[in-house]
């Protein structure tokens, strides 16, 4: 009964990411916090076939980097991340920039890499605020100086 009724508040509350597809609340409110606060530097977000709805898996530390943030994306199953990017310009002015990380390596189940792919949009769409979208598949498409490049 409290799941039915969970499922159309966040059906009401637009937090249907694809048909069938739930996102969870505390996606958007860790997202709203690291946008807004400043207190997390990424959010790495699963998606939990069994209940099927994305979940939070792990969220970085105002301390912890984009070295750290590889680190949480297993080499072996699919996963979505924002990461802010805060970098300095030729100017010499801070900025920040928000990226969406769309990781499905290689090794990945195919069953992850449908499901991770037909579900991407819905989950993006509810971040607002999002700069940069990167699709990856091996460590070398997101690289630091890939992130870096595309901010600049």
């Amino acid at each position: 009964m409290a799941d039915d009724v969970l499922c159309c508040v966040l059906c009401v509350r637009g937090l249907q990411a694809t048909e069938g597809m739930n996102v969870k609340e505390e996606c958007q409110r860790w997202f709203m916090e690291m946008k807004w606060k400043k207190v997390h530097r990424f959010v790495v977000y699963k998606i939990d076939e069994r209940s099927r709805a994305v979940l939070v898996d792990k969220v970085g530390g105002p301390g912890e980097g984009y070295e750290e943030l590889v680190a949480a994306l297993p080499g072996d199953d699919c996963r979505y991340a924002v990461f802010d990017f805060d970098f300095v310009t030729v100017d010499n002015c801070q900025k920040s920039k928000i990226f969406f990380i769309a990781w499905s390596p290689t090794a990945s189940r195919i069953r992850a890499k449908i499901l991770y792919a037909t579900s991407k949009q819905g989950l993006r769409r509810l971040l607002d605020g999002v700069h940069y979208e990167v699709q990856a598949t091996d460590p070398s498409e997101m690289g630091f100086d890939v992130i870096r490049g595309r901010a600049q």
